[in-house]
């Protein structure tokens, strides 16, 4: 019977959290590997460009208990365990197509620590909707020449490196950028990902001459040369922030969850005075 890969339990990550936290919140590289295209080769460690500024908030019992999430099955009330489960594939009749676990490491890519560059492109032949998770990449090693030098090089002909490369059991197409000597990757969405205008329904542009120019007057005047950062702050968690550190500060509605190893030591420590007491009283 196909069983759940102990590797990567099927499990959904929990609400307000993010896939990739480890990564985000580590100044570590969490991938190595190396850059190559002819006889060029180029040691490089991989670092996440972003990080989640979520607020995340954890469900709580009416007692103030953490929870945790389980699964159900739809005709039992009990939960299934983890050694229980498998994966499947739900077709359009409404039938489950199960994959065990040896299937699924026959269909994993060949790990590889290349990010193998076939070709390289116009910075502007790469839609901005391709784009799915920024990445820095950083030479590895005491010799930064090459980096530089292909950084560089980029960076002045404007062009953009189209790779493969293999990071988690997964393959991904990526773009490679040159920004200020620093060299970024860019993981790619596949073409069938991408919807178009027409998908959506939207009509076809049709402007008045007229009206374009007198559009471009005003956007002309609330142009102001280049992008302020301080119009992208998250708003939201900022004034969540500051209402969860206001009751905080006031400790209102603050749950105050019990440690059970501390729990468990206290009751040790209460049982052990007792004996104490007791055989005091005996003598």
């Amino acid at each position: 019977m196909p069983s759940k890969r102990a590797s990567e339990p099927p499990n959904v990550p929990p609400p307000d959290t993010e896939e990739d936290g480890a990564e985000q919140t580590s100044n570590r590289p969490f991938w190595s590997g190396t850059i190559s295209f002819g006889l060029v080769s180029i040691p490089v460690d991989l670092y996440t460009a972003v990080r989640s500024n979520r607020v995340s908030l954890r469900m709580l019992s009416p007692e103030g208990v953490p929870l945790q999430r389980r699964y159900y099955t739809q005709d039992k009330a009990e939960p299934v365990p983890d050694e229980h489960m498998v994966r499947g594939y739900e077709t359009p009749a409404e039938q489950f197509v199960t994959v065990t676990d040896d299937e699924l490491e026959r269909l994993e890519p060949e790990k590889s620590r290349y990010i193998e560059l076939r070709q390289f492109v116009e910075v502007s032949a790469i839609h901005p909707l391709y784009f799915d998770k920024a990445y820095f990449l950083a030479p590895s090693g005491e010799s930064t020449r090459a980096y530089q030098l292909l950084a560089a090089t980029m960076e002045e002909s404007g062009r953009a490196g189209v790779a493969d490369f293999v990071m988690r059991g997964k393959a991904y197409p990526a773009a490679i950028f040159a920004d200020s000597g620093v060299l970024r990757l860019q993981t790619l969405r596949y073409h069938d990902e991408l919807r178009t205008p027409e998908d959506v329904g939207l009509p076809s542009p049709k402007a008045d001459e007229a009206e374009v120019k007198r559009l471009r007057k005003v956007i002309a005047k609330h142009k102001p040369g280049k992008l302020d950062r301080k119009e992208l702050r998250d708003v939201s968690a900022e004034q969540m922030r500051a209402l969860i550190e206001k009751k905080r500060a006031r400790d209102e509605d603050v749950v105050r969850v019990e440690d059970p190893e501390r729990m468990e030591s206290e009751v040790v420590d209460i049982m052990e005075t007792l004996k104490r007491s007791l055989a005091g009283l005996k003598k």
